[in-house]
């Protein structure tokens, strides 16, 4: 949502390889990452609000003020990521403080898009979910889900 187009595609590239990103974290971190976001889809599949929103950092938390409303901004503004047909997972990156997890998810229309989570790591060694940008890519099916989304519409 405060991602601009620059950053977006900036992000695109680093997962596809193309701009040598370092990892973003250790491995136990990305696992942890990963493991947060794949617990959210999995909540947003069940319509489990109040699962779903315990995901979200204090700032989502705070800014929503209930499950109920969460869930309908998602359904409402992300329905790919509220329903997405199929998720492929890309490498965790960095862009300086931000750590961001990008995530390939087709809709039912079989329309590709691109999701980048916005993770903080909390004072207890949590990661959780500041915040989520989605934009579709030109592909219109994620065939086996290796190719690099090339270019946005």
């Amino acid at each position: 949502m405060r991602h601009s187009l620059a950053c977006l595609l900036f992000f695109i590239a680093c997962a596809a390889g193309i701009c040598g990103a370092q990892p973003a974290v250790s491995e136990a971190d990305s696992k942890a990452i990963r493991a947060v976001v794949q617990a959210q889809l999995e909540a947003f599949a069940a319509d489990d609000g109040v699962r779903a929103f315990s995901y979200a950092s204090p700032g989502i938390r705070q800014q929503f003020g209930s499950p109920e409303v969460f869930m309908a901004m998602v359904r409402q503004g992300y329905p790919v990521v509220y329903r997405p047909a199929s998720t492929s997972f890309l490498p965790v990156l960095r862009d300086g403080d931000e750590i961001v997890q990008p995530v390939r998810m087709t809709d039912r229309a079989g329309l590709v898009w691109m999701a980048l989570y916005r993770m903080e790591k909390q004072t207890n060694d949590t990661w959780r979910i500041g915040g989520c940008t989605v934009a579709r890519t030109a592909g219109t099916t994620a065939q086996d889900g290796s190719e690099a989304p090339k270019a946005f519409l």
